[in-house]
């Protein structure tokens, strides 16, 4: 079980996370922004945080940006964020 301090510090993540995926479900149902532009805007924070991960000054601060990395893209594997047909 994860400790209540953990849980405190994940907390923020967790709240923009969701704000954001909310976003571009709203901006698709809207036709405002299609499912391929979607997931650019997901893959293009991928690949900004893969580029900091190498550009890190610490191997804490890399690891943190490739576990950012992974969670973005098990969110495209997944279409969290994207209604798909």
């Amino acid at each position: 079980m994860a400790s209540s301090s953990h849980m405190k510090d994940a907390a923020p993540g967790m709240a923009a996370l969701s704000i954001c995926e909310s976003l571009l479900l709203a901006l698709g149902d809207l036709k405002i922004m299609n499912e391929q532009h979607a997931l650019g805007v997901i893959n293009d924070a991928a690949a900004a945080h893969q580029a900091a991960s190498v550009a890190a000054g610490s191997a804490e601060a890399a690891s943190q940006h490739l576990e950012v990395v992974a969670i973005l893209n098990r969110i495209v594997a997944g279409g969290n964020s994207i209604r798909r047909p």
